[in-house]
């Protein structure tokens, strides 16, 4: 079956199959996976009546897309086509806020219905705890199939979004730190063309309805590098390159749900989790300010038998109202631990099967009168990764509050930009809105468990997306909590790049950076800690020994800074000083395997066998399939003479890495030792084989 299509709702497009291959194979596999489904009635799910089936709910997040790049919001780049046609069968929100501008925590405000200071998943790598309310764990409940298509390792549930699994009959996150010479696209990263391919696959095997299921989209968070044809086109301007691709594939997905017959009883939702900064308000980027460029967001949503579209909402309303909404537009009853209120109480004429509440808590009205409703953000990234001020932000009326060292205060009825703060001479006003702030944290506030601590793969891979894990924040109390970030934006754009160049391997321009980094704050732990990390990727051991000393010094909680440090010891072949180090960071970070295999493979060298399994054991009752725990564990055991016992270790390694040469190797060895030679000749011509194709 072959299409051709040279429009896509009236825009011209390129040849359709030459621009969106995924779309051929995923309409054949669709056709048929639906052609079976009809010739077997048995294996078709139960008719209902039209009146009594519940909607498909699809949720499908952009990350970092601004409003101001939408069509359907009064942008004239004809970025958005098919968005802009989708709109015009939706509700669109034309003031939706995120709560975060950072992807982990904005999209748990968005799943939960709750505020972050509630549900204390305000930063990267925080687990997303078991009695939060979580919208694809209610619908699987009431009967809904579940399935997640992520793009990037930012929401892989294995490290840096914990507990985001929960309730998807499949969560499709799987990712991997990238080695070298690898493709981002096929590690830390995927296109969206890749992403909807997923969906549309699982959706031909899974034809039971009621569906939900979410796609991640990726592409437009830097670094910007769209696929041809948009590449060449937007040479100039490659993030709007990644998100008109992103569009292409929306508008496809699409297309298929329609073709066939998943559309018209669909309710779709289409959102971003947070916008992009290009040096508006000084920051490059995002996760730092909490103005309208990284807060302000698009928001669609279809309804079934496209009911109420066209319809545009003018009032605010908050990305962690998608929630509330979704349920009960699925007829699932929303918990009264969801904070946000439904969105279906904003549309015009729309009735709802349940009173719905502002963001404080007190019964919204339901008609055509918009209404001014608060919403509130905030940002904790500035404090966790570089030890300086939250921010917290306030919209209410025509006002932009940011409560701060320095407080903000914008009339955006007059300064949309936020351009001119009139606190000092409003301080009536400000005193007013900072109080409301105040008083709307406490009501939706909960008791706090603690910081989230990252073992170093999960800060690795944190990194190759941009971002500074908050083990890696400098711990200076509260002087440095009353730092304002406005006044330091330089130096988290300097570190943005100083990232930026460290993916890319241009180490030397990382150092570079860094450098100017401590020379501007030389408290902030954070600095010297990827200073010394950068001179250890140039192999400049001795100059990176005492500028990690300087970030273990200045940040003695933060694991990663005594395992870097410990590191730089081993490099210099200063392993009995190198323990101490590696013994911090196990106290430091108790719960990371990783940790506790580097302390192991010290106590190793050092001959304290003993000591040595104990930390390999401790390693693996937290992550049994850890691979180098398991390899070197194996080892310790096979050369102690406890074949048998090594046996399963070094099979495990294999498993978890299936190309490593070394775990095929000692594998052999073991088997010929049990007396296995024809498992052991297998394991040895694995060995060979993986060595004979392994890069020089």
């Amino acid at each position: 079956m072959f299409i051709r299509l040279t429009k896509t709702h009236g825009h011209p497009m390129l040849d359709f199959f030459q621009l969106m291959p995924f779309v051929r194979w995923s309409l054949f596999v669709l056709c048929c996976a639906l052609g079976t489904n009809a010739a077997n009635p048995s294996k078709s799910p139960k008719v209902q009546s039209r009146a009594a089936k519940p909607p498909n709910i699809i949720l499908i997040t952009l990350d970092t897309t601004r409003a101001d790049r939408m069509g359907f919001l009064g942008s004239e780049r004809g970025l958005t086509p098919n968005l802009d046609a989708l709109a015009t069968q939706s509700v669109v929100f034309t003031r939706a806020y995120a709560q975060v501008p950072l992807t982990t925590p904005s999209h748990a405000a968005l799943l939960t219905g709750t505020y972050p200071q509630f549900s204390h998943l305000e930063d990267l790598g925080a687990p997303l705890r078991p009695e939060l309310p979580y919208l694809p764990d209610l619908l699987h409940h009431h009967g809904y199939h579940t399935a997640a298509f992520l793009g990037a390792y930012i929401l892989d549930p294995a490290a840096a979004a914990p507990g985001f699994d929960r309730g998807f009959d499949l969560y499709d996150g799987h990712f991997h730190q990238r080695k070298p010479g690898e493709d981002r696209y096929k590690s830390i990263e995927r296109r969206a063309e890749d992403v909807a391919n997923r969906a549309l696959g699982w959706l031909s095997r899974h034809q039971q309805q009621p569906f939900f299921i979410w796609l991640h989209f990726y592409d437009p968070h830097d670094p910007y590098d769209p696929p041809e044809p948009f590449k060449t086109k937007y040479a100039s301007q490659p993030y709007d390159g990644e998100i008109a691709y992103t569009d292409s594939i929306v508008g496809s997905f699409v297309e298929v749900l329609r073709k066939h017959g998943l559309y018209d009883n669909s309710v779709i939702a289409i959102a971003a989790d947070h916008g992009e900064a290009f040096g508006e308000h000084g920051e490059e980027r995002h996760g730092m300010f909490l103005y309208d460029e990284t807060i302000h967001v698009p928001l669609l949503l279809k309804l079934p038998a496209g009911r109420s579209g066209g319809e545009r909402v003018e009032e605010r309303v908050a990305l962690a109202d998608i929630a509330p909404s979704l349920l009960e537009a699925a007829g699932v009853p929303v918990p009264s631990t969801m904070q946000a209120h439904s969105l279906l109480a904003s549309i015009p004429g729309k009735k709802t099967t349940g009173a719905a509440k502002n963001s404080a808590g007190s019964p919204a009205s339901n008609g055509n009168k918009a209404l001014e409703r608060e919403v509130y953000s905030e940002t904790n990234y500035s404090h966790r990764a570089f030890g300086w001020s939250a921010l917290q932000s306030w919209r209410t009326e025509k006002y932009l509050y940011v409560q701060a060292p320095k407080r903000e205060l914008y009339d955006e009825s007059s300064d949309p930009g936020a351009l001119r703060n009139i606190a000092p001479s409003a301080k009536a006003v400000a005193d007013t809105l900072e109080s409301q702030l105040g008083d709307f944290r406490q009501k939706t506030s909960s008791v706090s468990t603690g910081p989230t601590k990252m073992d170093p793969t999960q800060a690795e891979k944190l990194r190759a997306l941009g971002y500074l894990a908050s083990d890696s924040a400098a711990s200076n109390g509260d002087s440095a909590s009353s730092v304002d970030p406005k006044d330091k934006i330089e130096i988290a754009n300097k570190f943005h790049r100083a990232l930026v160049d460290i993916e890319e391997d241009h180490y030397e321009e990382a150092a570079s950076e860094l450098r100017e980094v401590v020379r501007l704050q030389p408290d902030l732990a954070s600095g010297y800690l990827e200073l010394g990390r950068a001179l250890i990727h140039l192999q400049r051991y001795q100059e990176a020994l005492p500028i990690l000393r300087t970030a273990a010094e200045k940040n003695a909680s933060s694991g990663m800074a005594h395992y870097e440090l410990g590191l730089a010891l081993i490099k210099t072949g200063q392993w009995e000083a190198s323990l101490p180090e590696m013994q911090a960071a196990v106290v430091c970070s108790p719960s990371s395997a990783q940790l506790h295999f580097y302390l192991g493979a010290v106590h190793l060298r050092l001959k304290h066998i003993p000591e040595a399994t104990a930390e390999f054991e401790s390693s693996l009752k937290i992550e049994p399939d850890h691979f180098l725990t398991n390899l070197k564990y194996g080892e310790l055991l096979f050369r102690e003479g406890q074949a048998e016992a090594a046996l399963p270790k070094l099979i495990r390694a294999s498993k978890a890495d299936p190309e490593s040469a070394e775990a095929h190797a000692v594998l052999a060895d073991t088997y010929q030792q049990l007396g296995n030679q024809l498992n052991a000749n297998k394991e040895r011509a694995m060995a060979e084989q993986l060595k004979d194709h392994s890069p020089e």
